[in-house]
C-alpha cells in the first residue's frame, strides 16, 4: 500500500486522526510539521518569523519529495495544498484523505494556539476567508473527503480507516 495522506485546515484534526490511524492500521506514522521542525531546530513561528512562509512552504514540498517511507501514514500542514505540485505528488503518491471539519469548530481548536503563526497575526475574519480560500485546494487534491462534525475522534478514524481497507481490497491501492 501507497501513503496515506490527511489533509484539511489547521485544527481539524490531521494529527490526531493520523496518530490513531497509524495504531490501528499497523503502519509507520509522520506528523509533516514535526518532521520539519525536528530537521530545523526550530519551531514552525520561529521558522515563519526567521525565514518567512514562503520558505516554510518549500520545506514542504521538500519532505513530500524527500520522504523515502512509502508504507506510512502522512498529517500535512494546513497550506500543503495550496502548491500544484504537493497536489500531484500526494495524489501520485498515495490515498489523500480530506478531514473537512466546519470553520466554526476549527476557530475554537484554534484561536488562542500560540504555535499557529498565520493565526496569531490574523483576526478570526481573515483565517475564516483563508479558510474558504483553501477548501478548493482540499476538495482538488483529495480522493476522498471524510465530514468531521458531530462525530468522534473515533468514529473519524474507524471511516478512514474502512476507506483504506475497502479500496486496498478492491486494489485501488497498490
Amino acid at each position: 500500500m501507497n501513503r496515506i495522506y490527511l489533509i484539511g485546515f489547521m485544527g481539524c484534526g490531521k494529527s490526531a486522526v493520523g496518530r490513531r490511524l497509524s495504531f490501528l492500521l499497523k503502519m509507520p506514522y509522520y506528523d509533516m510539521d514535526k518532521e520539519i521542525v525536528r530537521q530545523m531546530g526550530m519551531t514552525i513561528p520561529e521558522i515563519f518569523e526567521r525565514y518567512g512562509e514562503e520558505y516554510f512552504r518549500n520545506l514542504e514540498t521538500e519532505f513530500l519529495q524527500n520522504l523515502q517511507q512509502n508504507h506510512c501514514i502522512i498529517s500535512t500542514g494546513g497550506g500543503v495544498t495550496m502548491r500544484k505540485v504537493n497536489q500531484r505528488i500526494m495524489r501520485q503518491t498515495g490515498l489523500v484523505l480530506f478531514l473537512d471539519a466546519p470553520f466554526k469548530e476549527i476557530w475554537r481548536r484554534i484561536h488562542k494556539d500560540p504555535n499557529r503563526p498565520i493565526v496569531r497575526r490574523s483576526t478570526r475574519e481573515e483565517i475564516e476567508a483563508l479558510h474558504k480560500s483553501r477548501y478548493r485546494d482540499y476538495k482538488r487534491t483529495a480522493h476522498i473527503t471524510i465530514r468531521t462534525e458531530h462525530r468522534t475522534l473515533r468514529q473519524i478514524t474507524q471511516y478512514a480507516a474502512f476507506q483504506v481497507k475497502r479500496l486496498k481490497t478492491n486494489d485501488q491501492l497498490v
